[in-house]
């Protein structure tokens, strides 16, 4: 299969293509910004060069306070203390090596299988799981809230949220099939204690919405072949 950018050839499998042609847009687009030595080929400088660009070119707006304020409104169940869960996981870990797409269809696959079969669920942590837990069956005992990065939080904290979850569940580390096996419910805490939590929450769906726009915007400009990529030729993407 043969996958190009603005004429630049890639080395790229159906399921490395999207991650392999992103990237490839956003190196363009460093060398043009000066970022960047037309023609480095070291990975490290290409990946801090790529940081830069999106800390220049990509703007996320900081979440008002009224913002934060609705959220908790909607989601105040979410934001108690005291809570405790009992919950396993199984994480299939990124690292800028990785293939993300294969990773993500590695753990997708996965998934189904334990919602079809959820007693596999220690045999396949043992089996495909990152994290030292695998050798617990995924077991992570008892987590309190704080206890976890923001994002992985939020699943086990959801209201109702029960057994193999039926999402994956995206952190800074990786992708998570996570099982949450008991729920302890704690009292609901003020807004004031929350207002932050909840603006570096918002802060991340925003940067997500941006990052994803920026990419689109990069590829509506670009010649592509063998991949299809979210192309838009205005800068008002919605």
């Amino acid at each position: 299969m043969t996958v190009s950018v603005n004429g630049v050839e890639l080395a790229a499998d159906d399921a490395s293509a999207e991650f392999a042609a992103v990237r490839e847009l956003l190196r363009q687009r460093a060398v043009a910004a000066g970022l960047l030595a037309r023609g480095e080929t070291d990975d490290e400088a290409i990946g801090f060069a790529i940081e830069r660009l999106l800390a220049e070119e990509v703007q996320v707006p900081t979440p008002t306070l009224d913002e934060c304020a609705r959220y908790y409104d909607m989601h105040r169940s979410d934001f108690t203390s005291g809570d405790l869960v009992h919950a396993r996981h199984i994480l299939f870990q990124v690292t800028p090596a990785v293939h993300l797409p294969e990773i993500r269809a590695r753990a997708e696959q996965a998934l189904n299988e334990l919602l079809a079969e959820p007693q596999r669920f220690a045999a396949l942590a043992a089996e495909l799981s990152n994290c030292p837990s695998s050798r617990q069956g995924g077991n992570l005992g008892q987590i309190g809230r704080g206890d976890t990065v923001s994002e992985f939080e939020a699943a086990l904290f959801r209201l109702g949220a029960s057994g193999v979850l039926p999402e994956l569940v995206r952190t800074r580390y990786g992708f998570h099939i996570v099982a949450v096996d008991k729920s302890i419910p704690g009292t609901i805490l003020p807004f004031e204690t929350v207002r932050e939590q909840i603006a570096t929450m918002l802060r991340a769906q925003v940067e997500e919405n941006a990052l994803r726009q920026y990419v689109a915007i990069l590829a509506g400009q670009a010649e592509l072949v063998g991949v299809e990529l979210d192309a838009a030729t205005s800068p008002l993407v919605q």
